[in-house]
């Protein structure tokens, strides 16, 4: 067998980064769930037409197929395709679930997703998200998109990570802007000014001319919104002072003041408004979301999301709804490549109970199970072996306690310190810092 290499943009973690990772999870976990969210997980698969529906590429989709297909049988597999993100798949089971589910929906969904673009730090082609999305039957109150940022700000600062800021814009804002200096294709507009911080205002603005038809004074128009940024509701009076008028344009800037000013009360510094902030894909309909963190802005966001009114729909019934979802993989992997999080121990194991003689381990089984069954992570040395190699066993591995049974008592070392005590199998507990590793 020829050596195996890495394939690109699908990570492995090491046993310390999936700890790592788990924790992170966890913690991510219990704040959603404190907001009131339930658990979700949809299929991996979805078909075709489903994904490529609204606004995904379709050079960035997986598609599903057997390796030996069945002739004679139902193309079905060539129709179907891995999930892009979990906002899609999530509309779709709404939707096929409307009868059984209570509105307002609340949930989250913690699952893997892949998209075939080019890896490079911080992006891969299989990745972990950490959605929360809000549904509605008919109409979805504002407060929502306000909620939006509380939730992520308590669950990102509930980690070792940098501080992060959320960006914020809406797209009523934009859309009834362009609307009002005579733009005729608004959603052009909007995908040409998600570019900006990758090709410039000149490229943007050519861009504009090109896909959305902008004379050049309605592109320099777009790119006077687009440099509108504010920590506080001001942001709205820069807006009025551009002298555009328009019903959809006044209806988001009532409903970004109202996020602004909320996530301000809850926690001042998290938001701000930033108007050159589209969000590419076609979907998002009201406000829209993208979190950086501090120190690593030049690699994009790492949380976003968004409004959206028309992705969960059929006919006449709509489920409008607004969304958000961490990049956990994304987060993690910027942080392990500066080297920014550790944690205490490669191991969960806190105590190695030593093995006298082979004839011996029966009993060291039995304090094990003891120390297992008041949640004492624990495991058996692998060898009776001269108690100088056994500590050394659990050195490299990183245990902290190693555990000797004795005929007439048994004793417990802590290995870092060399203090060594009397000990019952039904009494002892470590240091409270020491039962599961730390990450820092």
């Amino acid at each position: 067998m020829s050596k195996p290499t890495p394939i690109s943009g699908f990570p492995e973690w090491t046993p310390a980064q999936r700890m790592i990772e788990q924790f992170v999870l966890d913690r991510i976990r219990a704040t959603f769930e404190l907001y009131g969210f339930a658990p979700l997980e949809t299929r991996s698969v979805e078909p075709l037409d489903q994904l490529l529906r609204k606004g995904e590429t379709s050079k960035e989709v997986y598609l599903l197929r057997r390796l030996q297909a069945d002739t004679d049988g139902p193309a079905g597999d060539d129709a179907l395709g891995l999930h892009f993100d979990l906002t899609v798949p999530f509309a779709r089971y709404v939707l096929e679930n409307a009868g059984k589910l209570q509105f307002p929906f609340r949930r989250y969904q913690i699952q893997k997703v892949w998209r075939g673009e080019r890896p490079q730090e911080g992006r891969y082609r299989e990745f972990l998200q950490a959605d929360i999305d809000i549904v509605d039957r008919d109409t979805l109150p504002a407060h929502y998109e306000a909620e939006m940022p509380l939730v992520i700000g308590d669950a990102l600062r509930a980690l070792p990570i940098p501080p992060v800021r959320i960006q914020v814009n809406n797209r009523k804002i934009c859309e009834g802007f362009y609307r009002g200096i005579g733009l005729t294709d608004p959603e052009a507009a909007l995908r040409a000014v998600d570019r900006l911080d990758k090709i410039g205002p000149a490229k943007v603005a050519e861009l504009l001319a090109e896909t959305a038809g902008a004379s050049e004074a309605q592109a320099k128009a777009c790119l006077a919104l687009a440099e509108i940024s504010a920590p506080d509701a001001s942001f709205a009076d820069a807006v009025r002072a551009l002298g555009v008028s328009d019903p959809l344009l006044d209806e988001g800037i009532t409903e970004l003041t109202a996020v602004v000013e909320t996530a301000a009360a809850h926690s001042p510094g998290l938001c701000v408004a930033d108007l050159r902030i589209a969000r590419g894909l076609d979907y998002y309909t009201g406000t829209v979301y993208e979190t950086q963190m501090v120190g690593y802005e030049r690699f994009g966001s790492v949380c976003s999301g968004g409004r959206y009114d028309n992705l969960a729909s059929s006919g006449n019934v709509r489920f409008p709804g607004v969304g958000i979802s961490i990049g956990v993989t994304r987060l993690l992997g910027l942080l392990f490549g500066a080297g920014e999080l550790s944690v205490s121990r490669s191991v969960p194991t806190c105590v190695l109970v030593a093995v006298s003689t082979e004839d011996d381990r029966p009993a060291s089984n039995r304090i094990a199970e003891a120390l297992r069954s008041r949640g004492i992570p624990t495991e058996v040395s692998p060898s009776a072996a001269k108690f100088g190699k056994q500590i050394r066993y659990a050195e490299r591995r990183g245990i902290p306690y190693v555990w000797f049974p004795g005929a007439e008592g048994d004793e417990v070392k802590d290995i870092r310190s060399g203090e060594q005590v009397a000990a019952a199998a039904g009494e002892w507990t470590p240091p409270r810092e020491d039962l599961k590793p730390l990450v820092n």
